[in-house]
C-alpha cells in the first residue's frame, strides 16, 4: 500500500483519550437519531428462497463454480496475500492476516482519500475555492449525486447489477473526498460547515453500506446459483488449513460473517491514516533502549545512590516476571506502539503491524502475531518435491497463551485487546471498542474464530493440550441475530446511541438478510420526522436493487419510498429525473403521480421535455396528459350554473391555468381527439359562466388542423362515436363564439353613431357657415360609411346567430351519434347550455332586428321557435317565453304604427 495516498487524513492522535472514534464523531457533528423502537421484524427474510427467482441475465459476473475448486489454493482464502478464485470479494477467514507485502484489501476496499493528491488539480482548487465562499457548501457539492445515481442506473441497466453497486460506492467516494477537502480548507470554528460535515458523514456511511451490500449479496447470489453444487462435509484431514477452507466453502454463515469482518476492517483502514510517516519512537531498532541505557549506567556506576527500581533483564517477559517497570520513556513508547498496533489489527493490517514491531526493535512481538495460521503440510501427498510446511503446528498452545495473556491485567489494555482478538476472547476485546463498528467487528471476529475452532475440533484437528480454552468459548452458539441482541445489552452509551443511527440499522438488517425487518424500518421512518435527502436517495436505490434481484418486497412500502423520493426531486427541481422513478410505481399510480408533477410545469419547452422523458421511461403519456388536464379542469370548479351578471365576467388566474393546460394535449397529434374533448369540457364551464373571453382563449389553444388530423387517423376505419360527437360539439361552440363576437362588434358599432353637427345660429358669419357646411358634408360621409358598415355587420351577426339557432342535424349542442359511451355529466351540461344559451341568443337576435327596424323579421322568429322541425320552444322556460312574446308584441305595435298589419304586411281595403 502506498501510504502517501492518505496524506490528507490525520494520523491516529498521540493523546490516549482522543480515539479514532472520537475524531470521526467530531468531524460528523450531527447525528440523526432513529425512532426508539428499532426491534427487527418478527420474521427474517431468508436469502436463498428469494434468490431462486433471480433472473440470470442480471448476473453476468465471472464466477468460478465450486466443482473447479476441489483442491483450491487455501492461502488465497486464509491470507491477505491473494484472493480466492471462488469469490469476487473473498472473505478472509480466521485472521485476515499475512506477512507478505501485497495489499489486496486496498484494491478491494479503496480508501475514500485514495488519489486525492493527484486529483487536486487547478480546476478542483478553483471549484473548492468557489464553494468555500458559501455558508454551507456541502449540499451544493453533493447535489449532483441525484442525477449521477440515475445515470449510473441507466448505464448499467443491461450489465451486471454489482457493477452498478460498485459505481454507487465510487460516486459516494468521490463526493466524500470533495467534502473532506472543503472542511479541511475551511476556517476553524465550532459551527463552521456543520451541515457540510453532516453530509460528509452521511455519504461516508452510504459509501460503506453499498460496499457491504455488494460484498454480501454477491456471495448470497452465487450461493443460491450454485446451491445444487454444494460441497459435502470434508472428510477427516491432517491439514487444518484444508479443513478450514472446506468449512468456508460449505458454510455460508461463517463465510458471510467473515465478509462482515472484512468490511468493518476496510472501514477502519479508510480512517487509519499514515502511520509510517507519523509514528516516532525513541527506539528505532533496539527494544527499550532507554531502559538498556539506564541499566548500563548502573553497572558502570554501581555506587550511585538511590534510584528507581527497573527491570534487571530485558527479555520480553521481564517486566511481568520481575514485576518491575521499564524506563518512563520506554513505557510511553510501548503504550503508543500498542495503541497503534491495535489500530492496525482492527483494520486487518497484520502485515503492517508486524513490520511496525520489527522497525521498533520488537521482532519477538511480531512473531507472537504469527501463530494464528492453521497448520498445513503439503508433503503429506507424498509428492516428489519437498515443499515448506505452512502455519503453526502448535496453534492450540499459542491460542491458549494468547487467551491467558489477554486476561492478565498486568498488560496494557491494547496489548490485551490484540491477543483477545487473536484468541477470540470477546470479554477482553470489547473494552477498547468505543464505536458501533468496533463492537460489531469484535463480535463477528470472535464469532468466526469460535465457529472455525468448533469445526476443527469436530474434524478431530483440535488441540489436545491439558489446558483447554474456556468452555463458554468452545461451546458458544453464535448466530447473526444473537450478535445484534448482545449489542443492545452493551453498557456503552455511545454504542447504544449509534445502534439507532439510520445507516447502522440498515447495515444490521443487510447483514442479517432480514429484508422484512428492513422494509419495516423504512416504513416507520417515512411516518416520522423528515428524512435526510441523501438517505432517502439511498433507500430508493437499495429497494430498486432488491427488486432487480427478484426479491419479494412489500409493495406498499416501496411505493411510499418512491413517492417520498419523487416529492424530494420535485422540491429540489430535478425535473429530468422524475419520470424514471415514477415509472417504477404501479401503472395507475405512476400516471397520477407524474400528472401531479406536470401540473406545476408551465413553460412550453419544459413541458415537451417532460413528456419526452415520460415516453422514454415507458409511462403512458396519453393517460398522463389527460389526467393533468382533468385535474386542473376540475380543480376549484363551481357548480354548473348560469351567472346572472349582465356583462361578461373577466378571466381569472385559475381560468387561465385551465386554458393553458390544454397545451399538454396538442404536442402529440394522436391526442387531438382528446384535446377536443377536454377543451370542450373547459369551454362548457366558461360558457355557462358567461366567460366568453376565456372560452375564446381556450378555443384558440386547439390547433386548427385538429379535426383534419382526427379524420386522417381514422381514414381506414369508422370514426368512433365519441370523437365524432366531440368534433360536432367543437363546431357548436365555435358557431356560438362567432355569433357572440359578431354581436359584440355589431353592438359596439351600433353605439358609435357619428355625431351630427349642431344647428348653426341665424346670425352666423360667412366663415362659420362655410365651416358648418363642411362639417355637415363630413358627417354625411361618415354616416353613410357607418350605415353601410352597420348593414354589413347586421347581416353578419344575423347569419351567425341563425347558424346557432338552426344548427344542422338536430340542433345546437345535440350529439349526432347516439351509440357513444354514456357520459351523464356531459349530457347534462349540454342540455343546460341549450336552455341557457339559445334563449339568450334569440333575445340578442331580437335586439339586433329591433334596433335595425327589421320588425317583420322579428315576428318571423316566432315561426322558427315554434317549429316542430327545430323544437326550440322546448328550451324556453315560461319566463323566457313571456319575455320573447313581449318583444314580439312591441314589434307588432311598431308595425301597426307604420300602417302595416301586426305581422308586417300591407293592409288592403
Amino acid at each position: 500500500m502506498d501510504w502517501g495516498q492518505n496524506e490528507l487524513l490525520s494520523p491516529v492522535p498521540l493523546d490516549t483519550e482522543m480515539t479514532l472514534t472520537a475524531r470521526r464523531l467530531r468531524q460528523r457533528k450531527v447525528a440523526f437519531p432513529l425512532p426508539q423502537d428499532d426491534t427487527p421484524g418478527a420474521s427474517a427474510t431468508p436469502a436463498r428462497p428469494l434468490l431462486q427467482h433471480t433472473p440470470g441475465s442480471l448476473f453476468k459476473q465471472t464466477f468460478t463454480p465450486r466443482s473447479g475448486l476441489r483442491n483450491p489454493d487455501v492461502s488465497a482464502i486464509l491470507e491477505t496475500g491473494g484472493r480466492s478464485p471462488r469469490y469476487i470479494h473473498t472473505p478472509r477467514p480466521y485472521g485476515n492476516l499475512s506477512l507478505d507485502d501485497s495489499d489486496w484489501t486496498n484494491s478491494l476496499y479503496p480508501s475514500p482519500m485514495f488519489g486525492l493528491a493527484d486529483s487536486s488539480t487547478a480546476d478542483d482548487l478553483n471549484m473548492t475555492s468557489v464553494m468555500l465562499k458559501e455558508d454551507e457548501p456541502g449540499e451544493a457539492a453533493a447535489v449532483s449525486l441525484f442525477p449521477e445515481f440515475l445515470q449510473s442506473y441507466l448505464r448499467h441497466s443491461s450489465s451486471a447489477v454489482f457493477d452498478l453497486l460498485e459505481e454507487y460506492e465510487s460516486i459516494c467516494q468521490d463526493k466524500v473526498g470533495i467534502l473532506q477537502r472543503l472542511v479541511q480548507r475551511a476556517a476553524p470554528g465550532p459551527q463552521k460547515f456543520s451541515k457540510t460535515s453532516s453530509v460528509c458523514w452521511l455519504l461516508q456511511q452510504e459509501m460503506v453500506t453499498w460496499r457491504l451490500v455488494t460484498s454480501l449479496y454477491r456471495d448470497r447470489i452465487q450461493t443460491a446459483l450454485e446451491d445444487e453444487m454444494m460441497v459435502e462435509r470434508a472428510t477427516l484431514s491432517e491439514s487444518e488449513k484444508v479443513a478450514v477452507e472446506q468449512f468456508f466453502q460449505r458454510d455460508a454463515v461463517v463465510r458471510q460473517s467473515q465478509l462482515v469482518v472484512d468490511w468493518l476492517e476496510s472501514i477502519a483502514k479508510d480512517d487509519i491514516g499514515d502511520f509510517s510517516d507519523n509514528i516516532e519512537f525513541h527506539s528505532k531498532s533496539v527494544c527499550w533502549e532507554n531502559t538498556l541505557h539506564a541499566l548500563k549506567q548502573r553497572r558502570v556506576n554501581s555506587s550511585t545512590g538511590f534510584s528507581r527500581p527497573l527491570v534487571t533483564e530485558l527479555d520480553p517477559d521481564a517486566p511481568v516476571r520481575q514485576k518491575r517497570p521499564l524506563a518512563d520513556l520506554d513505557r510511553e513508547d510501548d503504550a503508543r506502539l500498542l495503541k497503534y498496533l491495535f489500530a492496525l489489527v482492527r483494520a486487518g493490517m497484520m502485515d503492517e503491524a508486524q513490520r511496525l514491531c520489527k522497525r521498533s526493535g520488537q521482532a519477538w512481538r511480531a512473531a507472537t502475531l504469527e501463530g494464528w495460521k492453521p497448520y498445513h503440510d503439503p508433503n503429506n501427498n507424498r509428492g516428489l518435491k519437498l515443499e515448506p510446511v505452512e502455519g503453526n503446528p502448535l496453534r492450540g498452545i499459542w491460542k491458549v497463551c494468547c487467551w491467558r495473556l489477554s486476561e492478565d491485567e498486568q498488560f496494557n489494555r491494547y496489548e490485551r485487546a490484540i491477543y483477545a482478538a487473536l484468541s477470540g476472547n470477546l470479554k477482553q476485546l470489547l473494552p477498547v471498542c468505543e464505536t458501533w463498528e468496533d463492537s460489531v467487528w469484535a463480535y463477528f471476529r470472535v464469532m468466526v474464530d469460535t465457529l472455525v475452532e468448533q469445526e476443527l475440533r469436530s474434524a478431530g484437528l483440535g488441540s489436545e493440550e491439558l489446558e483447554e480454552l474456556p468452555r463458554e468459548y468452545l461451546e458458544a452458539s453464535w448466530t447473526l441475530e444473537k450478535v445484534f441482541d448482545e449489542l443492545l445489552a452493551t453498557e456503552s452509551k455511545t454504542v447504544l446511541e449509534e445502534t439507532k443511527e439510520y445507516y447502522h440499522v440498515i447495515q444490521k438488517f443487510v447483514i442479517q438478510g432480514d429484508l422484512d425487518g428492513l422494509i419495516g424500518e423504512f416504513s416507520d421512518w417515512l411516518g416520522g420526522a423528515t428524512l435526510p435527502a441523501h438517505l432517502l436517495r439511498f433507500m430508493t436505490h437499495l429497494l430498486l436493487f432488491y427488486r432487480s434481484l427478484g426479491m419479494q418486497l412489500k409493495e406498499e412500502v416501496l411505493v411510499d419510498v418512491l413517492k417520498a423520493y419523487i416529492q424530494l426531486l420535485i422540491g429540489k427541481g430535478h425535473t429530468d429525473l422524475i419520470a424514471f422513478y415514477v415509472s417504477h410505481l404501479p401503472a395507475d399510480m405512476a400516471v397520477a403521480e407524474y400528472a401531479h408533477f406536470l401540473e406545476s410545469v408551465s413553460e412550453t419547452e419544459l413541458r415537451k421535455r417532460c413528456l419526452e422523458l415520460a415516453r422514454e421511461a415507458g409511462l403512458e403519456v396519453g393517460a398522463v396528459t389527460k389526467t393533468v388536464v382533468e385535474n386542473i379542469r376540475e380543480r376549484d370548479s363551481e357548480d354548473f350554473a348560469h351567472h346572472d351578471a349582465l356583462l361578461d365576467i373577466a378571466t381569472t388566474e385559475g381560468d387561465q391555468r385551465k386554458i393553458d393546460v390544454i397545451e399538454w394535449l396538442v404536442f402529440d397529434p394522436s391526442q387531438r381527439a382528446e384535446a377536443l374533448k377536454q377543451s370542450n369540457a373547459i369551454m362548457r364551464k366558461f360558457l355557462v359562466s358567461k366567460k366568453h373571453d376565456a372560452a375564446k382563449s381556450a378555443f384558440g389553444k386547439v390547433p386548427e388542423d385538429s379535426m383534419r388530423e382526427i379524420y386522417r387517423q381514422w381514414e381506414d376505419a369508422p370514426l368512433p362515436a365519441e370523437d365524432e360527437n366531440a368534433i360536432r360539439e367543437h363546431l357548436c361552440i365555435r358557431a356560438y363564439l362567432e355569433a357572440h363576437e359578431a354581436f359584440v362588434d355589431w353592438f359596439a358599432h351600433m353605439n358609435s353613431t357619428p355625431q351630427k353637427p349642431t344647428v348653426l345660429a341665424r346670425v352666423a358669419k360667412f366663415t362659420e357657415q362655410v365651416a358648418h357646411r363642411m362639417k355637415e358634408e363630413e358627417y354625411k360621409v361618415d354616416y353613410d360609411g357607418w350605415k353601410g358598415r352597420l348593414e354589413a355587420l347586421t347581416d353578419d351577426v344575423k347569419e351567425r346567430m341563425y347558424n346557432v339557432l338552426l344548427f344542422v342535424d338536430g340542433g345546437w349542442m345535440v350529439d349526432v351519434r347516439e351509440d357513444a359511451e354514456d357520459d351523464p355529466e356531459r349530457s347534462h351540461q349540454m342540455a343546460l347550455l341549450r336552455r341557457l344559451c339559445l334563449p339568450m341568443m334569440t333575445f340578442l337576435l331580437q335586439s339586433v332586428l329591433h334596433n335595425t327596424k327589421q320588425h317583420q323579421e322579428t315576428l318571423r322568429l316566432a315561426d322558427i321557435i315554434s317549429s316542430e322541425q327545430h323544437r326550440l320552444y322546448q328550451v324556453f322556460s315560461k319566463e323566457d317565453l313571456g319575455k320573447f312574446t313581449q318583444k314580439l308584441r312591441e314589434s307588432s305595435l311598431l308595425l301597426l304604427d307604420q300602417g302595416l298589419d301586426p305581422l308586417g304586411y300591407e293592409i288592403h281595403p
